[in-house]
């Protein structure tokens, strides 16, 4: 029996596909799919959340110093003239910064080799560059799903059969996060 399913695609489309939807799953939380689709997602999702669950507390919290532009009402840099030319005027700024441990980052390049960015376009702002955000999938799986499945030993997804697809009765099913 072969390692995993090849989906009657080349490896290239099969990867960006799996790909494609495990990030989905995770971003959403359940996506509609074939079951043999479902299947090999499942692996790769839980193998993820797994790692994130090993991972989630392995950091340190450390107190930086840094160097912060100050800025006016409307956003902009605040320059003053020393010796004749303009200065931009900095402030020194206590921030508290999350340092990963070797293992941790490991964990998230994993992450990072499998899941795609996701952008985030609010409903207002649909079709335009603007307000467009990066949502960090990787931070979202250490802050969000590993606390959830923390007490949880695997089984982190659940197949849900819905029925035959109208054009080629392939069975679809709901792959969601439990």
């Amino acid at each position: 029996m072969a390692k995993y399913r090849k989906l009657g695609r080349t490896s290239d489309q099969r990867k960006a596909l799996l790909r494609n939807q495990v990030t989905n799953l995770l971003y959403h939380g359940k996506i509609v799919t074939t079951e043999t689709k479902a299947k090999e997602v499942r692996k790769i999702a839980e193998g993820l959340i797994a790692m994130a669950v090993r991972e989630k507390d392995n950091f340190e919290t450390v107190t930086v110093t840094a160097k912060v532009a100050r800025k006016d009402a409307d956003g902009k840099r605040v320059k003053e003239v020393v010796d004749g030319k303009k200065v931009t005027v900095y402030d020194e700024v206590q921030k508290e910064i999350k340092k990963d441990a070797p293992s941790r980052l490991h964990a998230r390049r994993q992450m990072l080799k499998v899941l795609y960015p996701v952008t985030e376009v609010p409903t207002a702002a649909a079709g335009k560059k603007k307000n467009t955000k990066e949502v960090d999938l990787v931070e979202k799986l250490f802050t969000e799903i590993a606390p959830k499945y923390a007490g949880r030993n695997g089984g982190y997804t659940r197949i849900v059969k819905i029925g035959p697809r109208k054009g080629d009765a392939a069975m679809e099913v709901l792959l969601e996060l439990v």
